[in-house]
């Protein structure tokens, strides 16, 4: 089989936690090579997410490895297995690798977690507010990529209005009143929110600034529940692109932030209030 120049975000989480299995039974590469009658080169390459790897591998890999966790090795075959390309990948070669891993990332999350404190959640986006947020960018960017980026985020959206996956977004004041784009933009943003807070399987809490401590990073985060927790993954917004976390400590880390939000950030219903209580100034400011 050929390897794989440059595997998907998938595919090296994939390699990742077969590489986890082998440590945590005390196994090096050139061991489990041994025992699998293989050469240590292929243990690197299906590691690295280079080299693919089949389902019964990869159980057979699992009893080697003395792996008791039936959810997790259930998990792994099920990703092993998997053959078909999702609809990012039509932009590979026009976006960069950052929005298509993103786009992977939540195509197979079980439930999406965002904890937002500059911009409305990208999944939550109308077109014009969505646009004004790339337009902004320095140097700009070109209009026709802003145009790609903008209908690549909308098709994003298709995961959680399409009522396949649950949302919960934990949305600061600071970005609900975050201009992009003006005042009408804005207005038109926030009665957006508000419709999507009333669709099934979405949730809208605001984290106000009146709150005594924020319980989140200052950037903003998706977490991505998978099928078992080991397959959690922690995506987060810098200004150089995405960064992603996977590791049991910064998975414990992240849950316990997100269960502070859940705890300090206003009902729906009350965000729902403290939402038109903005659009109301925001139309009173700028009338």
């Amino acid at each position: 089989m050929a390897l794989r120049p440059n595997p998907t975000l998938r595919q090296r989480r994939l390699g990742t936690e077969l590489r986890r299995m082998r440590e945590q039974a005390g196994l090096g590469g050139s061991q489990l090579a041994r025992e699998l009658g293989i050469q240590p080169a292929q243990i690197t390459q299906m590691e690295s997410g280079k080299g693919g790897i089949s389902p019964e591998r990869l159980k057979t890999i699992a009893s080697v490895c003395m792996c008791a966790n039936q959810p997790l090795i259930d998990a792994l075959a099920s990703m092993a297995s998997e053959r078909g390309k999702g609809w990012w990948e039509e932009y590979r070669g026009t976006l960069t690798i950052d929005f298509l891993e993103v786009a992977e990332l939540e195509g197979h999350a079980e439930r999406i977690t965002f904890c937002n404190t500059v911009y409305i959640p990208g999944l939550l986006q109308t077109r014009e507010y969505a646009s004004a947020v790339f337009a902004r960018l320095i140097p700009p960017l070109p209009a026709q990529e802003i145009e790609t980026r903008t209908t690549f985020r909308l098709r994003r959206q298709n995961v959680v209005r399409s009522g396949e996956t649950p949302l919960r977004a934990f949305i600061h004041e600071a970005a609900l009143r975050m201009q992009f784009g003006g005042p009408v933009v804005l207005i038109d943003q926030l009665a957006a929110l508000l419709d999507d807070s009333e669709r099934p399987g979405i949730s809208v809490r605001v984290v106000p600034f009146a709150i005594d401590t924020f319980p989140g990073a200052g950037e903003n985060l998706i977490y991505a529940e998978g099928p078992v927790p080991e397959l959690d993954t922690v995506e987060m917004d810098v200004s150089q692109g995405a960064l992603f976390f996977d590791s049991p400590a910064n998975l414990a880390k992240h849950r316990t932030v997100f269960s502070s939000l859940d705890s300090t950030a206003l009902s729906e219903e009350q965000s729902r209030d403290f939402i038109r209580s903005i659009m109301k100034e925001v139309k009173t400011t700028y009338a």
